[in-house]
């Protein structure tokens, strides 16, 4: 339950093995559920994401969890959701990468514990801070930014930040691509 928000932890995160963290920093990414303070993409978007995976693996026209069919715009949001939170967590964990000159996967922590309003941090040798405790201005702006985003939601804020289109009378006929 600790990678999933709960803000404090008993051991030394930094003693884990890197596998370990690997699951740590995925846990935090999924987040918490829907309605709660918690951060992340959410676990039922994850779940959908995973039924839409699972669905197109089988060929099958929709997505079904427990009997029941899920309106193709709900898909389509989870992917949304869920990829723009894989950009944003990367994009300041490059950042801050080259702003912080710190090791790879501390920083991947860092983000995700951020993203996800976790509170966990693997820590800093010799110090009684968090990694996140010794960054620069810069990178300390960086991970409130990213708390920001995983807390209102990368939907949220897109949604906000998005201009209207105009809507049209036209609908244009559909395209076929090849993907994959």
């Amino acid at each position: 339950m600790t990678p999933r928000t709960a803000g404090f932890n008993t051991l030394d995160l930094g003693g884990f093995t890197p596998p370990t963290l690997f699951v740590i920093v995925f846990l935090m990414f999924i987040g918490a559920s829907p309605g709660s303070t918690g951060g992340g993409v959410k676990t039922t978007s994850f779940g959908i994401v995973l039924a839409a995976l699972w669905s197109t693996m089988r060929r099958g026209e929709d997505v079904v969890i427990f009997h029941r069919r899920l309106p193709m715009e709900t898909v389509l949001r989870a992917f949304f959701i869920s990829l723009i939170a894989f950009l944003a967590m990367n994009l300041v964990a490059g950042l801050l990468l080259i702003t912080e000159s710190t090791d790879l996967l501390p920083t991947i922590f860092e983000a995700a514990s951020a993203f996800g309003t976790v509170g966990l941090s693997m820590g800093h040798a010799g110090s009684v801070l968090s990694q996140s405790g010794h960054y620069s201005a810069v990178g300390k702006v960086l991970i409130m930014a990213l708390m920001f985003v995983g807390r209102i939601g990368p939907l949220t804020l897109a949604v906000a930040l998005a201009v209207a289109a105009p809507t049209t009378r036209v609908r244009y006929p559909e395209g076929k691509v090849l993907v994959g």
